[in-house]
């Protein structure tokens, strides 16, 4: 049930209400957060998109979960979503608001997937050595685990790919044995 260009133009919406009224870090913060529960909590988002739920209780619940951990504007956010029977978009929303905050903001986002977990060190190193290829942007680092990689390290950024890990090599490796021109083909 994805809509990108419904998010886009709620979270468009949203950003211009807050920045009239001086509240941009403010419901940047609440969309984070709400981008948190959505990721550790699936039955939080099943009951957005659940069509049995009327939209009063959602309405509730969203209030029970939400309204001491966000401001007022973004709760307000909320309830028109429901209103509207948009409930179900609100994490779409919430993360089409964080990229426009980030664009808007000169902020980078940068995702390293490793095999094992990294140090604060190897961290600071990864975003100089970015900085030195020429981004003069704010970096936003996210880092994962992911141990089928073996080892080596997985980068994305603005659409752009880095695939250093051992996984990558050893399917890279397994394909020229497949594709082996010496060895004649049987058929």
């Amino acid at each position: 049930m994805q809509n990108p260009r419904l998010a886009t133009r709620y979270a468009k919406s949203i950003l211009d209400l807050a920045i009239e009224q001086n509240q941009l870090d403010a419901v940047y913060g609440d969309m984070k957060h709400i981008i948190s529960i959505c990721k550790t909590n699936p039955d939080f988002v099943a009951m957005l998109k659940s069509p049995i739920i009327k939209g009063d209780k959602k309405d509730k619940i969203m209030d029970a979960v939400l309204t001491l951990q966000i401001g007022q504007l973004t709760t307000a956010f909320n309830k028109l979503l429901v209103k509207k029977g948009r409930e179900s978009y609100l994490p779409e929303v919430a993360s089409a608001f964080v990229a426009q905050y980030n664009l808007k903001n000169g902020i980078v986002k940068v995702k390293i997937t490793t095999a094992s977990p990294i140090s604060e060190e190897t961290k600071n190193t990864i975003v100089a050595s970015i900085k030195k290829s020429g981004i003069d942007k704010k970096l936003e680092l996210e880092t994962t685990v992911n141990e089928s990689l073996i080892g080596g390290f997985v980068l994305e950024s603005e659409g752009n790919l880095v695939d250093a890990s051992i996984l990558r090599d050893l399917q890279d490796i397994s394909k020229n044995f497949l594709n082996n021109d010496y060895i004649h083909k049987i058929r």
